[in-house]
């Protein structure tokens, strides 16, 4: 069941107000891949991160254009490098890429990667339990250079959790 749309390179955000103008905000918790504007190719992903949002739900899209001058890195899947990466982001430590790409470590995927930072479990034993997560994708533009791989092309408010099933 994957809603990647690879002809258009459509990209979603999900918020709580609509977003012209991307920008790189350096403030609040590390995420997944550091700080920088995330985006996903799944709508229905940005209709829960819209929907965590209040007052409004907001799902801005994007049109993306690749430019091979810039340093992407791309996680296909979750591998022990994304599993390290993910680790190190969020622990605070940069990189140096324009744009990462991969799957997510929501709340679930999160707790187990504190788990295994902290030395609660071994890297088999958090693989055994991420093993069974549906996926999930982000990518993130970390750079000024980068954002100026998407050109916002719209948006629409969702009001209801019923619109995840649209």
């Amino acid at each position: 069941m994957e809603e990647k749309n690879n002809a258009l390179n459509i990209l979603y955000h999900g918020s709580n107000n609509i977003v012209e103008k991307p920008e790189i905000r350096i403030f609040g918790h590390f995420k997944d891949f550091g700080y920088g504007f995330y985006c996903t190719r799944y709508e229905q992903q940005a209709k829960k991160w819209a929907l965590t949002k209040t007052p409004k739900h907001i799902i801005s899209l994007y049109d993306y254009t690749e430019n091979g001058d810039l340093k992407v890195l791309t996680f296909p899947e979750m591998t022990d490098e994304w599993l390290d990466f993910v680790a190190d982001c969020r622990r605070g430590k940069e990189h140096q890429y324009d744009i990462v790409e991969g799957p997510m470590a929501d709340d679930q995927i999160w707790d187990y990667v504190e788990d295994f930072v902290a030395g609660n479990i071994s890297r088999e034993a958090f693989w055994a339990l991420a093993k069974f997560k549906h996926p999930t994708h982000q990518i993130v533009f970390c750079t000024p250079e980068a954002l100026q791989c998407i050109t916002y092309s719209g948006n629409y408010e969702i009001d209801t959790i019923a619109n995840l099933l649209k």
